[in-house]
C-alpha cells in the first residue's frame, strides 16, 4: 500500500528538497517531538553542523522506534537559530537524512527554550503497514 504521495502542482515550482505538498492515504502516523543537537547522553553538540546533523540523526532514531523512516515522512519543520544559514544546516543534514522529499517549513527563531541550542527538528511520518 503506498501511504503517501507527493503533489507538485503545475504551475509552481519543484524542488529537488522538499514537495509542495504530501497526500496520507491512511494508517497510524507518528508525530515526533522536536530534536535537537543533543547526543544519547543529553549532552549538547558543538557547533551549527554537528548539532542540525545530530537532530536530524535523532528524528531518524525516533521514527526508527515507531516502524517508520525518512520515506514515509509527511511533514518536516526546521527552526534555525536566526545567526545561522539555512544553507549550511541543509548541508550538514543531507548525509545523514538523504534525499526524501517532504513537505517542509524552515523558520529562523531568535532562540530556544536550552541555551546554547541552535537547531530543532519536528517530524509527521507514516507508519507504514
Amino acid at each position: 500500500m503506498t501511504v503517501t504521495t507527493q503533489i507538485d502542482p503545475d504551475g509552481m515550482p519543484r524542488s529537488p528538497a522538499f514537495a509542495q505538498g504530501v497526500v496520507h492515504h491512511g494508517g497510524p502516523t507518528v508525530w515526533v517531538g522536536g530534536q535537537n543537537g543533543i547526543d544519547a547522553d543529553g549532552v549538547l553538540l558543538e557547533g551549527f553542523a554537528e548539532q542540525c546533523a545530530q537532530a536530524f540523526r535523532n528524528v531518524l532514531t525516533v521514527l526508527d522506534a515507531a516502524g517508520s523512516g525518512p520515506e514515509h515522512v509527511l511533514k518536516l519543520t526546521i527552526q534555525l537559530h536566526a545567526d545561522h544559514d539555512a544553507a549550511a544546516g541543509f548541508g550538514a543534514a543531507m548525509p545523514v537524512w538523504g534525499r526524501h522529499r517532504t513537505a517542509i517549513s524552515v523558520l529562523k527563531v531568535a532562540g530556544f527554550a536550552r541555551e546554547g541550542v541552535l537547531v530543532e527538528v519536528d517530524a509527521v511520518a507514516a507508519i507504514p503497514a
